[in-house]
């Protein structure tokens, strides 16, 4: 099935929980919110339309590697560090499988993410497109077409928790 990235929102009177137990504000199914299965059925029939409200959690696939290589800060896109927080992180390899990477995002750190993520725009990726290759095998134009539209996604995603003065519980795994 892959790695992929999950974000949950959360209120700001749930931070500390968010701090403390982030576990707690995670899905236990999160691949079954993300693609309308039913929770932890062994079958099921997917409708692939998002089952939690887009305001509530973020659903990124396979492209939080292709944004976390985006938002990774360098000398081109100085503002991305802010950012890459948000993307930050990778899963613990061991014998049977992985161990899930899981970040707090607290409110009061949205909205700077939230100011470099938007500040992405569509000749950046374009550029950074040139030197990222997919190891997915995608061609390079339905690569760019995948990234734009989850940067997008994510894009939506913290400005809606900026607005809302909201954090997040991300997983990657």
């Amino acid at each position: 099935m892959g790695i992929r990235y999950y974000a949950y929102a959360f209120d700001a009177d749930l931070a500390q929980q968010a701090v403390d137990d982030p576990h707690s504000l995670l899905s236990s199914d999160p691949l079954a919110d993300a693609w309308g299965l039913e929770p932890h059925a062994s079958v099921s029939i997917a409708t692939f339309e998002q089952i939690s409200p887009k305001r509530d959690m973020l659903y990124l696939d396979k492209a939080w590697s292709a944004l976390q290589s985006l938002t990774c800060p360098t000398t081109d896109v100085p503002d991305a560090g802010s950012c890459y927080r948000m993307f930050e992180g990778n899963v613990t390899m061991h014998d049977m499988g992985w161990d899930p990477w899981v970040r707090t995002i607290l409110p009061e750190e949205v909205p700077a993410i939230r100011d470099g993520l938007c500040a992405i725009d569509e000749d950046q990726v374009r550029s950074w497109a040139r030197t990222w290759r997919s190891r997915h095998g995608a061609d390079d134009d339905d690569e760019l077409r995948y990234v734009l539209d989850y940067l997008t996604r994510a894009q939506e995603f913290v400005e809606a928790l900026a607005t809302d003065g909201r954090g997040m519980v991300y997983l990657i795994g």
